[in-house]
């Protein structure tokens, strides 16, 4: 009965930590990526299987899609005001890649359609 116990323990356990996506990457320096052309257009390569993923861009290539589909609700707080200021810098200063990312993530808009206002995307 004890083994039972601690088994279902155990499974509770490693359920509940799938509810949100690791924290390791959070303490990435945004700033310095959007600084830098190079390292948001690697970053960007990444996402568009273009070019080779750093640990952190791999790890976000793997939860993209589940987060644009579920609202970013297994998202700390940075990762979501993060997500929003790479977002508004790629609109407003790197269209053509916000264009790719947008054609492989979001073919039919339905999420373009979703954060419009919050990201301040024109219709």
């Amino acid at each position: 009965m004890k083994v039972c116990v601690l088994f279902l323990a155990c499974c509770i356990a490693v359920a509940c930590a799938d509810d949100k996506y690791t924290t390791k990457y959070d303490n990435v320096d945004l700033d310095e990526i959007i600084k830098s052309d190079r390292l948001l257009k690697n970053y960007v390569s990444c996402l568009l299987e273009k070019g080779k993923c750093t640990p952190d861009g791999s790890e976000l290539k793997k939860h993209l899609p589940d987060a644009l589909l579920t609202d970013c609700s297994k998202c700390s707080a940075t990762q979501k005001n993060g997500s929003k200021k790479i977002i508004r810098h790629l609109i407003d200063n790197k269209p053509e890649w916000y264009k790719e990312l947008e054609d492989k993530y979001d073919k039919e808009g339905t999420y373009k359609k979703k954060y419009q206002e919050e990201l301040g995307i024109k219709a």
